[in-house]
């Protein structure tokens, strides 16, 4: 039987929360490479993010930077882009490094790379 789950206006029932090592410079990358758009940020009194999120598109990314409790635990997204070579080529002028080169599959055109946090980021771009 399905639940009849409350889930606010703007989120999804599951979204990643990354915890890393410089969450603000995350929050940058993925602003300039993804166009994400902050949805909220909270500090801790040491200027270090307590909790934050961005959209990319329809989708969620909640992070916050690790402490001595919580230590860094990237992650892996899978992410359509309009044009693949750009936004992969944009990721690599940011700072990330090349896991795999932009190839044409059997999907779309796909590649990855590991950003400067240690998540992977396979960029896609779909077939008509």
């Amino acid at each position: 039987m399905k639940e009849n789950i409350k889930i606010p206006s703007g989120y999804q029932t599951l979204m990643p929360y990354l915890i890393l090592k410089d969450a603000s410079a995350f929050l940058e990358f993925t602003e300039n490479v993804f166009g994400a758009s902050m949805r909220m940020k909270e500090m801790r009194d040491t200027n270090k993010i307590m909790h934050a999120e961005v959209n990319i598109g329809d989708s969620t990314i909640m992070f916050a930077d690790a402490t001595e409790n919580y230590p860094p635990k990237p992650g892996s997204f899978f992410i359509y882009v309009a044009n693949a070579d750009e936004t992969y080529q944009k990721a690599l002028n940011a700072g990330a490094k090349a896991l795999s080169v932009m190839a044409d599959q059997v999907y779309g055109r796909s590649g990855g790379v590991e950003d400067p946090f240690g998540n992977s980021w396979w960029i896609t771009a779909a077939k008509d």
